[in-house]
């Protein structure tokens, strides 16, 4: 599934209840299935606030299925990061005058069992998280 929305953030949700449309299709258990959406949500997100600073562009979410794993990918062509490493720490936020808590990339690596993060300054970013399903 590929899906490309205009980075608002009026649109976290729509995402959020499309991918989870799309992974129904497995047998998740609720507690999987909110895990995956939540941090849906979060790269969403930060993908709108922090890719986009909350001007025009595109949240492309990709989708797929892969075995037992489900596979997805949040891609914007925004500002990029600078140093993933950095951001990816506990309570790091590069707006901390928004009260932006710093805690995105953590909440996916906690839901998700694989997270990777590609971006390049002026570039954009690519999430790509990974959830093996129990019951496959």
């Amino acid at each position: 599934m590929k899906l490309q929305v205009p980075g608002k953030t009026s649109n976290e949700s729509f995402v959020r209840a499309t991918v989870g449309a799309f992974a129904s299709q497995l047998d998740l258990s609720l507690e999987e299935m909110a895990d995956i959406k939540t941090a849906v949500s979060e790269a969403v997100t930060n993908a709108i606030i922090h890719g986009y600073e909350c001007q025009k562009g595109v949240v492309t979410v990709e989708c797929k299925i892969i075995g037992e794993e489900l596979e997805i990918k949040v891609i914007d062509n925004g500002v990029g990061i600078e140093d993933v490493e950095l951001a990816m720490k506990p309570l790091y936020t590069s707006k901390p005058d928004e009260e932006r808590s710093g805690m995105g990339f953590t909440v996916m690596q906690t839901f998700m069992d694989r997270l990777v993060v590609e971006s390049a300054l002026g570039d954009g970013t690519k999430i790509t998280m990974t959830k093996r399903v129990a019951n496959g």
